[in-house]
């Protein structure tokens, strides 16, 4: 990397590709080079807000020399048209989630990562939300005890034509919302033993609202629900509550432009309910930065891995299936092994 920058290539300047090129922008020792757009004037826009180069050429800006890593931010069913190309060029890959919309697509781009040797880091953006770190922290300390169940919402009316949150290129909320969860999920409980999963039809057919179900042997269980047939004036919302054996904790967080707005408590025996503080910071500029640092190899991959997305992933297939009435049996250890698309 010369003059020790960490130069990056953007596909893509729609609302995540723009959210990227501006939390590059204070990103110190990073440098965007370009940003991809198959239209210019979006490209343009995007790329003003890193002092970056316009392109409407992707594989020109893959094979640019002069950049390090590529970040994908294209719509999900094409994301491994880019990954691999990227990975194959020796280029590091930061890619949005979900990371693809078929297990066959996911593993193909990880093994490119192998072959490669590079990095490919998926955006499991619940990992770096202060809310959704704190939980962790607290299970993983035991300081209220065994974590008992765990219940997640993420709804929207984005399957409604004219909704403001409407996006024509979005698969079904298996894959575009409950992704983030199931990722959740298993970060806080580990992989389920089984899933069910039931669903509100869209008037074409498709699943629009999903609930899941994922059991654990030891009685566990969590719920996630996800909806893209709320109505119209209906603000986008996501949240949890996790139940503990000794406390409760709450998140409620709405979008109706502007700073999301977020309710984050905590209730037990012995006291009503009170706010949980927690760092205020941008969670874009967290995994952005956490990537930069992956590269130079100052931070755990881990957290971030292909192999976590894929997981993910996984459930969200499950979830498909159980839909279809196959009576699918969820074995944790199918996410990477020989669990299959339908």
């Amino acid at each position: 990397m010369a003059d020790d920058k960490i130069r990056i290539g953007i596909l893509g300047a729609g609302a995540m590709g723009t959210a990227h090129a501006a939390v590059y922008a204070d990103i110190v020792d990073v440098e965007v080079v370009g940003v991809f757009a198959r239209d210019l004037q979006r490209a343009r826009s995007a790329a003003a807000l890193c002092k970056a180069e316009p392109f409407t050429d992707a594989d020109a800006l893959i094979r640019h020399p002069a950049v390090d890593a590529i970040d994908v931010c294209l719509p999900s069913a094409v994301h491994h048209d880019f990954v691999i190309p990227a990975l194959d060029q020796g280029k590091h890959v930061f890619c949005e989630s979900p990371l693809a919309l078929r297990l066959a697509d996911a593993r193909r781009m990880l093994e490119a990562a192998r072959r490669a040797d590079r990095l490919l880091q998926v955006g499991l953006l619940m990992r770096s939300v202060s809310a959704y770190e704190h939980v962790k922290a607290v299970a993983t300390s035991g300081e209220h005890g065994r974590l008992l169940s765990l219940a997640t919402w993420r709804l929207g009316s984005y399957l409604r034509p004219g909704a403001p949150d409407h996006k024509a290129h979005y698969s079904d909320p298996s894959t575009e919302l409950m992704t983030f969860d199931f990722d959740f999920v298993q970060w806080l409980m580990g992989p389920p033993a089984r899933l069910s999963a039931s669903a509100t039809r869209t008037a074409q057919g498709g699943p629009g609202e999903i609930s899941a179900i994922l059991d654990y042997d030891d009685g566990r269980q969590a719920t996630v629900v996800a909806s893209g047939l709320m109505p119209r004036g209906f603000p986008f919302s996501v949240g949890f509550r996790v139940l503990f054996e000794d406390a409760a904790f709450e998140l409620q967080t709405v979008f109706e432009g502007g700073p999301p707005r977020s309710n984050f408590t905590v209730v037990s025996d012995n006291a009503p309910p009170r706010g949980v503080v927690t760092p205020g910071r941008n969670p874009y500029q967290v995994e952005l930065q956490r990537f930069a640092d992956c590269i130079r190899g100052r931070a755990d991959p881990g957290l971030l891995d292909a192999e976590r997305a894929i997981e993910a992933l996984a459930l969200s297939i499950a979830t498909q299936r159980a839909l279809q009435g196959s009576g699918i049996r969820y074995q944790g250890s199918d996410s990477i092994g020989s669990f299959s698309d339908p």
